[in-house]
């Protein structure tokens, strides 16, 4: 019995060691902003926050500063949602490397761009479909 009270006591110092402290205001602008979403992963992203859920069957994510304020919104879309010639540029240019998944990213100005997630990095595109940068894994 002692066993196992000293092991629910690790794994709680070691869950709570390495949750992240989402500051109130943050929690708040999450709530009014997402209102009937309840399951909410929290990462601290440098000096952000940013919360993943799932929204109508699609991943999510929003990233929000100290104060609660939205700095980017992401979310998972189909690869056929993607604009014209973003598939063309990947197949041209990244041989051999499928397109695993896409996002659509909203920033807190609304401008709007693109990701293709291929196995070790992340292609970036604008709303048009034209190439803006590739981000390597880390």
């Amino acid at each position: 019995m002692k066993k196992l009270v000293t092991l629910i006591v690790c794994i709680t110092i070691a869950i709570s060691t390495f949750a992240t402290d989402v500051p109130a205001a943050v929690k708040t602008a999450f709530a009014k902003k997402y209102p009937t979403i309840t399951k909410v992963k929290w990462d601290k992203e440098k000096e952000n926050y940013e919360a993943s859920f799932d929204l109508n069957e699609a991943d999510c994510s929003v990233l929000f500063d100290a104060s609660g304020n939205i700095l980017e919104t992401e979310m998972e879309v189909e690869l056929a949602e993607l604009p014209k010639g973003v598939l063309d540029y990947v197949k041209a240019h990244y041989a051999g490397k499928k397109a695993k998944e896409a996002a659509k990213i909203t920033d807190n100005k609304g401008v709007i761009t693109y990701e293709v997630e291929l196995k070790g990095m992340d292609i970036i595109f604008n709303s048009e479909g034209i190439f803006i940068k590739e981000v390597k894994d880390k």
